[in-house]
């Protein structure tokens, strides 16, 4: 990168450029990826797929209608852990990660293990038509206004929850995640036991 200087003098304006650059850009873009990269890093290393959390506050309730016409609402869940996700269709991660999240869907059904994906902001319409492309036979039901969304302990798209069958937050996942992977499964199927 260059640094540009401006003279001007009584006879004529001149440009110098200096080519000494005024930052490293090979520093910044390493910067820049350890930033993003290493938090993954770390809790790929650690074994830590979802995040516990220490708190774990009560889940905000919901009632909200899928773009099948049912109405799901939390308190149909007590009593049995519920894997929550927040997502949108115009969302890449959101739709990267729900073949994965079908296919966990696929082994924790039989188990007594909720999953529900609350489509943040959308129609019925929209939805549909991105079922079309990507089947998923769990619940997607609306928050069009947002309005549950605004209550749950979130920022970005994708974000999941992991709730406790007495209705507590233990886990959050922020990102997308491979949900049918065993060691994430297993954090989720312990809370059964419990």
């Amino acid at each position: 990168m260059q640094s540009v200087h401006i003279s001007a003098s009584p006879n004529s304006p001149r440009v110098v450029l200096n080519s000494r650059p005024a930052f490293d850009v090979r520093a910044l873009i390493l910067a820049v990826l350890l930033l993003v990269l290493a938090p993954a890093a770390m809790a790929a290393e650690s074994g830590a797929l979802l995040t516990p959390l220490p708190d774990q506050p009560e889940a905000p309730a919901f009632e909200l209608v899928g773009p099948d016409e049912r109405v799901y609402r939390l308190a149909n869940f007590k009593g049995q852990p519920l894997i929550v996700n927040f997502w949108a269709t115009w969302c890449p991660p959101c739709r990267a990660e729900m073949p994965s999240m079908q296919r966990a869907w696929e082994q924790l059904e039989a188990e007594g293990i909720g999953m529900i994906a609350i489509n943040v902001g959308e129609d019925a319409e929209t939805v549909q038509a991105f079922l079309e492309q990507v089947p998923v036979s769990f619940p997607l039901p609306l928050d069009t206004d947002s309005k549950v969304t605004q209550r749950w302990p979130m920022r970005g798209l994708p974000t999941t929850f992991v709730v406790a069958p007495d209705g507590r937050l233990v886990y959050k996942a922020t990102g997308e995640r491979e949900w049918d992977d065993p060691a994430l499964l297993e954090q989720v199927r312990a809370l059964k036991t419990e």
